[in-house]
């Protein structure tokens, strides 16, 4: 009998006998698989059940336990902001936010990006942007405190510092589908940070995120429903946010800023724009209100202002203020 056979008759005997999976039973499940010791067919049952169901806020964070686990080499750096980036990118356009991320870095300390984004292979790919902004990719944890010492932000791709999760995140191109994996990876913070931005795309996930935030401990978080799942705000119509301040539940919302109806996916699809619209040759309203946005939201989230007025406030003058790179 495979060792997940317990897990999966929990998930699915059938009507009024199946249920959840409790925070310790998902944390062995998933400790039982990072170990290897389960076959990819138990393995691939689980997820799917899981995914009918709906994984809920126990579940998540008995993964993310597990997870943490395998990258706990990097669990004390000096991290001030964990953002993590997920996103496929069918739905969204350039990824405004690398630039909103260089700002908050300046005003709270490190901050780390990490996640997969290899897979987009369009001009909305993550990692392709990155070195024209100076952000350094880090694989290792010597590697990633001395980049984060150096340049106050960089990216941690999920491959090196899990590769076993990293794995079942892989199993979406068997599947077809997405499973808690994919969930359970953007909670991660490999770091510990005590700031952690989440972006989603499906609604419902802007609670339960919060809800396995709260369990894990997590003192400070916003989610947001994101361009294409990042942390990532529209600024011409009103967000919904969700998340812990101080380790208590909390949301709200964040307005408008433009009077204008457009799509993040509706702005240039040129990749160089990206660094051209930070060294100021290049100029949209539009996006220039996504980077501060964005970088309002995670003012607040780290406790820089007392309200996302004054967060804006402080992003606008940040932005203002920032240093023109060199051509990478």
């Amino acid at each position: 009998m495979t060792l997940l056979a317990p897990y999966v008759r929990i998930l699915a005997r059938g009507p009024g006998r199946s249920r959840n999976l409790t925070r310790g039973e998902a944390e062995t499940a998933m400790t039982l698989i990072l170990q290897g010791d389960v076959s990819r067919e138990a393995v691939g049952a689980m997820l799917m059940l899981m995914r009918y169901r709906g994984e809920n806020a126990e579940e998540l964070a008995g993964f993310v336990s597990a997870m943490r686990r395998e990258c706990g080499a990097y669990a004390d750096l000096p991290v001030a902001v964990d953002w993590p980036s997920y996103a496929a990118g069918r739905t969204r356009g350039l990824p405004w936010f690398l630039l909103a991320a260089k700002l908050v870095a300046e005003a709270t300390g490190p901050v780390l990006l990490h996640g997969w984004n290899s897979h987009q292979g369009s001009h909305a790919s993550v990692r392709e942007a990155l070195p024209a902004l100076n952000i350094p990719i880090a694989g290792t944890p010597e590697a990633l405190k001395a980049a984060l010492e150096t340049s106050g932000i960089a990216y941690l791709p999920t491959e090196t510092a899990a590769p076993r999760s990293f794995d079942l995140l892989r199993l979406r191109e068997v599947l077809g589908l997405r499973s808690p994996v994919n969930t359970a990876l953007r909670l991660l913070n490999p770091a510990n940070a005590p700031v952690s931005l989440q972006g989603v795309f499906h609604p419902p996930f802007l609670t339960l995120q919060a809800d396995a935030a709260h369990l894990l401990g997590q003192p400070n978080q916003t989610v947001l429903k994101g361009g294409g799942g990042e942390f990532e705000r529209n600024p011409a119509k009103p967000v919904p946010l969700h998340g812990l301040r101080d380790g208590t539940p909390w949301e709200g919302t964040a307005p408008a800023l433009l009077d204008e109806t457009r799509r993040l996916s509706e702005t240039t699809e040129d990749p160089e724009m990206l660094i051209a619209t930070w060294n100021g040759t290049y100029s949209d309203p539009f996006v220039t209100g996504i980077i501060t946005g964005t970088a309002a939201l995670a003012l607040l989230t780290a406790g820089k202002t007392p309200c996302l007025e004054q967060a804006q406030v402080m992003a606008e003058v940040l932005w203002a203020d920032r240093e023109v790179l060199a051509p990478a």
